[in-house]
């Protein structure tokens, strides 16, 4: 599973589509898939809003290997990244992580200004956005949510449809044309906080003991990470994993993965209800919390948004998904005729948390383990994100012996990371 607010991995669906509609579909030359999956994009996703949070830009570039056709993507790096406020103000954006560039902590969009993206490569190519003026949008008035077993389109997972439909009530403005897209965060609570691959987890720094030979004690350092002894015997020398539950109460996030968008012209300035935005996937038994979030859009960036939803929401096939609709509004400064994906917007936001205690569900949720239910907390979530069930390091007195010092095993692990999930109790969560 994704877990991130952007829209990175539904821009790559509609990439693999655009390399079978340009390639004919019947009697193919393998040669001529090569030739044509050597497309190399770049890839913007990035909003302005006018909330105090992390307001971040993300380019990346889409590559197809040269010998197999299949998509990578690669982060674009030490990139020059600016936002131009009314074509006056430059703002300059940091690298925090590779391909991820942010404004300053306390900057936030304000309405009615126009905000433009500007960035230039490592090599000198200058890219710009068209100007994108914050338009207000009304507050969610309610929210509700609606079990049905058949919610989820595209199916998750390819098969799996059960989830909360949610439906919202507004008062949409009279005096002008609006637009509107809707994100949303989900809060399952999560028992499992790290998975070690081949190592294992430890809270303190791990000192290796003289002579070496694989035995360690645990130092006074803060560590709460994964560490990887050098091989001995009574140590898994093949591949092996564990997984290590939660500290404190900890809650993984989640994030929409397909588009939903709206314009008013048939109902300008009248109330609106029960206009179904979100699907919420079944994944557990557990309550969970879905933050609503509804965004303002331009009209151009609205045609974009509503030519992508159709792309990958509908299931006619090809002849649904017309490859003009990837395009977005950034451009190449010295070369029109390069294609970008992506679109950079800049919107006003209201927020709306809906508290979902799914005791209306039916059926299985998507966590469901084909072989039963192992009777280990958090298991149905665990095995929704991973495919498989926690597996949890030997406990006395069968613990695999790595440290020397009486250091209690297995420990467990930080709700961590942030961006995946989070231990402060979400807004509107009941005590």
């Amino acid at each position: 599973m994704t877990h991130t607010v952007s829209l990175f991995r539904q821009f790559f669906v509609v990439l693999s589509w655009l390399l079978l509609a340009i390639v004919p579909l019947a009697c193919v030359d393998p040669e001529d898939l090569i030739l044509h999956g050597t497309i190399d994009i770049i890839v913007v996703d990035g909003t302005i809003t006018n909330l105090a949070e992390p307001q971040i830009i993300r380019l990346n570039r889409s590559r197809a290997d040269r010998l197999t056709g299949r998509f990578g993507t690669l982060p674009i790096t030490k990139a020059t990244v600016v936002v131009v406020i009314d074509s006056a103000e430059a703002i300059s954006c940091h690298e925090t992580v590779d391909g991820s560039y942010q404004l300053p902590s306390d900057f936030k969009g304000q309405i009615g200004h126009a905000y433009q993206l500007r960035f230039t490569l490592s090599d000198g190519t200058r890219y710009i956005s068209t100007q994108q003026v914050i338009q207000a949008v009304p507050p969610i008035d309610k929210a509700s949510a609606r079990f049905n077993l058949q919610s989820l389109l595209p199916p998750l997972g390819g098969f799996f449809r059960a989830g909360h439909d949610v439906f919202i009530e507004f008062s949409d403005p009279a005096e002008q044309h609006n637009y509107y897209r809707w994100d949303w965060t989900l809060y399952e609570p999560q028992k499992w906080c790290r998975t070690c691959v081949k190592g294992f987890y430890s809270v303190f720094n791990p000192i290796e003991v003289f002579p070496p030979g694989g035995f360690y004690k645990s130092g006074t350092e803060s560590f709460e990470d994964c560490f990887y002894p050098a091989p001995r015997i009574g140590v898994p020398d093949a591949d092996f994993k564990f997984d290590y539950a939660c500290r404190t109460q900890c809650w993984e996030i989640l994030h929409n993965y397909t588009i939903t968008v709206f314009d008013d012209q048939y109902t300008n300035g009248g109330p609106i209800t029960g206009l179904k935005v979100a699907e919420i996937p079944f994944y557990q038994h557990s309550p969970c919390l879905v933050d609503i979030r509804q965004l303002s859009l331009t009209k151009d960036a609205y045609r974009y948004f509503k030519l992508f939803q159709d792309q990958t929401q509908n299931t006619g096939g090809l002849a649904d998904t017309p490859p003009t609709a990837l395009i977005g509004n950034v451009h190449n400064v010295a070369n029109a005729q390069e294609k970008v994906v992506g679109y950079f917007t800049a919107s006003a936001v209201s927020r709306k948390p809906l508290y979902i205690d799914r005791k209306d569900t039916e059926g299985y949720p998507f966590g469901k383990d084909p072989a039963g239910y192992s009777g280990v907390e958090g298991e149905v979530l665990f095995f929704a994100l991973n495919g498989r069930q926690p597996i949890q390091e030997p406990g006395p007195p069968n613990e695999i012996r790595i440290f020397l010092d009486g250091t209690l095993r297995p420990p467990t692990a930080i709700c961590a990371p942030l961006d995946q999930r989070t231990p402060y109790t979400p807004e509107g969560w009941p005590n």
